[in-house]
């Protein structure tokens, strides 16, 4: 049964209207990269939660979510508006298997997103666990707009750390934006415009993580598979592992 901390919110950071990465304070607790816990508000139409990604990296004085706004939604239009001072609480144990320790060796490794699909691979990108295993990581972040680009500095900052070992390739879909890629990434990756982008191949000796939202994953599965890549799983190690992150 899940545990709570209660937390304080410190930053609530609006990339725009319908996107902010919000920061709360809590306890110390320990998590894997990649893993999520669960937002919680106490409302007059009672308790409201949700599963979200953590963006920051173990061992952060603040926890730090990405969201994006649903305008039907109960609990994300509600997180958007907390203010510093607020309180929010936060789920203990953090959750999930969409982490390192499950993703084989290979030549290279392929971070995959879309939308706040970005969030745990910003949480790896902290850890000194993904620089060791792997000389070839390529961050790919697919949006419908330029706004959507949250966390440039911060991918900017990792390169500036990691000379030649990390590549960010933002594909933007209904804007044109200098050095972005405007098709879907299945087309992308079917016509071989996304590894030459990326001066990265995508055999069966790479790895790639998927997250986002379920249409993008399925596509790019698929399109993955024909290119001979097989879903990763405990009992049969391959190259595809998965988040579904809605």
């Amino acid at each position: 049964m899940a545990q709570w901390l209660s937390g304080t919110v410190t930053n609530n950071h609006h990339w725009h209207a319908n996107l902010f990465s919000l920061k709360v304070q809590t306890p110390a607790f320990n998590f894997t990269a990649g893993q999520f816990v669960r937002l919680a508000l106490n409302t007059a139409d009672g308790r409201l939660q949700r599963a979200y990604s953590l963006v920051n990296s173990p061992g952060s004085a603040e926890q730090e979510f990405l969201v994006s706004t649903v305008a039907d939604g109960k609990l994300s239009p509600l997180l958007q508006q907390l203010k510093m001072g607020d309180s929010v609480e936060v789920s203990q144990p953090a959750s999930g298997f969409f982490v390192l320790d499950e993703v084989p060796d290979g030549d290279n490794l392929w971070l995959i997103s879309s939308g706040t699909g970005i969030g745990p691979y910003l949480s790896m990108l902290g850890t000194h666990q993904l620089w060791q295993r792997f000389a070839h990581i390529i961050l790919v972040h697919s949006v419908r707009t330029i706004a959507d680009l949250a966390y440039r500095e911060f991918i900017g900052h990792c390169q500036q750390q990691h000379p030649g070992q990390l590549h960010y390739q933002p594909i933007v879909t209904r804007e044109a934006h200098s050095g972005a890629l405007n098709k879907r990434l299945p087309e992308l990756i079917q016509s071989g415009e996304l590894q030459s982008a990326c001066q990265q191949s995508l055999t069966n000796r790479s790895q790639v993580m998927l997250c986002g939202n379920p249409e993008m994953i399925k596509d790019t599965k698929t399109t993955l598979e024909g290119l001979g890549l097989k879903k990763n799983l405990r009992r049969e190690p391959g190259n595809i592992t998965v988040e579904q992150y809605w």
